[in-house]
């Protein structure tokens, strides 16, 4: 596909989307751009690997849904057979539309309600019908040209928590309204672990202590709704490699709870509920470990 100008080849899937997301779509173009930020309140990352720049297409009019985008290529760098990232974490679910529509494609439901979509991939890290607890920046597959494609391109939509897709997407920044085409250049897992203590715990957990370790860092949380406290490890290096990881939680005159082995990215969660108790807590990377006096009481 040309890396300028709009393609001449039609859409299948512009034929496949139920007509409803069309209507929604349009509705939402009335919307003002304050109601729609506030439905869509999640930061999100470009869908590629660190680096990466590829232009993001907004066509208009003609691309059903409306608002969604095209990656494509950016001068020579191909798109085709490239790593998909979550943009934002969230739990993600698999599809395989098969010939048709989407084709293989994985749509992310995000914490506030809002979801993301991904389609036309070649790869995806789980079989269609399962899911994965994801964070901003975990491989969900590659890029490709399934279903309603006749070029390999990303198509990736950000919905609002009531189904209608967003017209104008903001990712690493860079926000692409209708009608505009835009090179973005990827800051997504730059950072190094995609996953965050909070994520891995669980909505309302907090965190309230952490200890470094070389190649990682260990936390503990608490939720103040129910009262348990968390232990989460998360390594900063060897990511997804599997290397021996822990974490261990031990409210005082209880046992020791501990969660062990070679992990990709982190060990935990560990939960456990020690009302009106002190608790002793840490974890390891490696040969490196923590452990925590009794601390942290009532």
């Amino acid at each position: 596909m040309p890396a300028t100008g709009r393609p001449s080849w039609p859409k299948t899937l512009a034929r496949a989307i139920p007509a409803l997301f069309v209507a929604l779509a349009a509705a939402l173009v009335t919307q003002p751009a304050s109601a729609q930020a506030a439905q869509l309140a999640v930061t999100h990352k470009s869908p590629f690997n660190c680096g990466k720049t590829f232009y993001a297409n907004n066509w208009y009019p003609g691309h059903s849904p409306s608002g969604a985008i095209d990656w494509q290529n950016y001068g020579s760098d191909a798109i085709d057979g490239e790593t998909v990232r979550a943009t934002a974490s969230g739990t993600a679910y698999f599809h395989d539309a098969g010939s048709t529509s989407y084709g293989k494609w994985v749509e992310v439901r995000h914490s506030d309600g809002t979801s993301t979509r991904y389609a036309h991939l070649a790869t995806m890290v789980r079989a269609a019908g399962g899911s994965l607890s994801v964070g901003q920046g975990t491989t969900i597959g590659t890029v490709g040209s399934t279903g309603g494609s006749t070029a390999p391109h990303l198509h990736y939509e950000q919905r609002t928590s009531g189904g209608a897709v967003d017209t104008s997407p903001t990712v690493d920044g860079v926000t692409v309204s209708l009608g505009e085409k835009k090179a973005v250049t990827s800051t997504n897992a730059c950072s190094g672990n995609p996953y965050t203590p909070e994520e891995v715990c669980g909505s309302g957990y907090d965190v309230i202590d952490s200890a470094a370790l070389t190649g990682g860092q260990t936390y503990l949380l608490y939720n103040a709704g129910n009262g348990y406290n968390c232990v989460v490890t998360l390594k900063t290096t060897n990511l997804g490699t599997a290397t021996s990881v822990s974490a261990f939680l031990e409210p005082q005159g209880e046992s020791r709870t501990t969660d062990s082995g070679s992990y990709g990215y982190y060990a935990g969660p560990v939960k456990r509920s020690a009302p009106g108790k002190c608790v002793r807590w840490g974890g390891s990377v490696g040969t490196s470990s923590y452990t925590s006096p009794f601390e942290h009481c009532g």
